[in-house]
């Protein structure tokens, strides 16, 4: 009776690390892949709020850009009576992220209008409004009126038109962001017309920030 005779392949540890090597790089993938399904949708931006104007019911202001402003950037001006002191109020409700001095804040007052600038945006505020939408207010006079982790409603009082950081008159420095870009500012649902700075014009807008019983 003749023996039947089997080979076994020899042992070969190379083949192994590679067979595992591989299984842990499908996982990895896989789990990249699931975890994509979750977080994209929550990158991706949601519908614009319908923002109004960071001024009182009513007021009308000159919104004006110039050469090197930036695209996008607004500054606010009343176009009666004086800048200092007036309600600066939240566009749309939203979360306060930041309340306080960004660069520094100069000596700019009522009383020293023509004081030594500061740096950046002087007192400020930003204020998430979901779906990775957010907007931040400028200059303001003194500390800001909220806090941040703060939930404001539109229209709830954020600080005052001032002149902090680096500002060369009293005004508002306003910014609507999609994610991490600017955007063209709307208002009640109206693009501002404020877009590129590649020269000095200006816009006037009413504000329809109104208590939710005045039109």
């Amino acid at each position: 009776m003749l023996a039947v005779m089997t080979a076994e392949r020899p042992y070969d540890p190379r083949a192994r690390r590679r067979a595992v090597r591989v299984a842990w790089i499908v996982g990895v993938l896989g789990a990249l892949v699931a975890a994509a399904v979750v977080v994209v949708p929550l990158l991706r931006p949601g519908p614009r709020p319908v923002f109004q104007l960071p001024v009182a019911c009513g007021e009308t202001w000159r919104l004006s850009t110039y050469p090197g402003h930036d695209d996008y950037d607004v500054d606010l001006f009343p176009t009666t009576g004086e800048a200092w002191g007036r309600p600066v109020l939240a566009s749309a409700d939203g979360t306060v992220t930041v309340a306080g001095i960004n660069g520094s804040l100069g000596g700019r007052t009522p009383q020293d209008p023509d004081g030594p600038r500061g740096r950046g945006g002087g007192y400020w505020v930003k204020i998430d409004h979901g779906g990775r939408w957010e907007t931040q207010y400028l200059h303001l006079l003194e500390p800001p009126s909220v806090r941040a982790g703060q939930r404001v409603a539109r229209g709830d009082h954020l600080g005052r038109v001032g002149s902090t950081g680096n500002s060369g008159a009293p005004h508002l420095h306003y910014e609507q962001r999609r994610g991490w870009e600017k955007v063209e500012t709307h208002f009640d649902g109206v693009p501002s017309g404020i877009t590129s700075d590649d020269r000095e014009y200006t816009v006037r807008l009413t504000s329809a920030n109104c208590p939710p019983n005045r039109p």
